[in-house]
């Protein structure tokens, strides 16, 4: 089965293939990590600066020949409905394991990434030096490697914003034909 297809079959808002080299990345994205807005710059082992330097990730994606990038839209019960943004968030995200699990599984080598830094445990290890407890379902964002998610929905038919009262997460697989 075709990466495309795993990804539709989980049951995605929308989902596009796209070439690596129409993707547009904006290293300067790596400032609003350094600014710490979600509080997890040098706290999460999967955003900066644990994740590495931003022209070694911006290469390391464009060492791939395609990429799969979805987006699931989640209704809120209105604008400041925190709480469903983080749900939404956290659904998002833990779909976002289990078709990094299908891919790997039947594709091999391919790098996954997410909405936001992880936040599969409570309290990062990275926050008391201790080893990540979940290495293997730990995912970084597409901010994180540089990745515009805005100018992506300017390419494709997705929309970045999806109208009133709700949420919209994205993620990708990017990997070699």
């Amino acid at each position: 089965m075709n990466i495309l297809q795993i990804i539709t079959d989980a049951g995605v808002s929308n989902a596009e293939e796209i070439p690596i080299d129409k993707l547009i990345f904006q290293p300067e994205l790596r400032a609003y990590c350094e600014q710490n807005a979600c509080g997890r710059y040098a706290r999460n082992y999967t955003c900066p600066p644990f994740i590495g330097e931003i022209d070694d990730l911006i290469s390391k994606i464009k060492s791939f020949d395609w990429a799969v990038i979805w987006q699931n839209i989640y209704e809120l019960e209105d604008s400041f409905d925190f709480e469903g943004m983080m749900d939404a968030q956290a659904k998002h995200n833990a779909q976002t394991i289990d078709i990094a699990k299908r891919v790997t599984a039947e594709h091999g080598n391919a790098l996954v990434l997410a909405a936001g830094g992880c936040t599969l445990c409570e309290k990062c290890a990275a926050q008391t030096g201790e080893l990540c407890r979940d290495r293997d379902n730990a995912i970084s964002s597409l901010e994180a490697y540089g990745i515009n998610v805005s100018k992506i929905c300017e390419s494709t038919s997705m929309k970045y914003i999806n109208g009133v009262n709700t949420v919209t997460y994205f993620s990708g697989v990017f990997y070699k034909q």
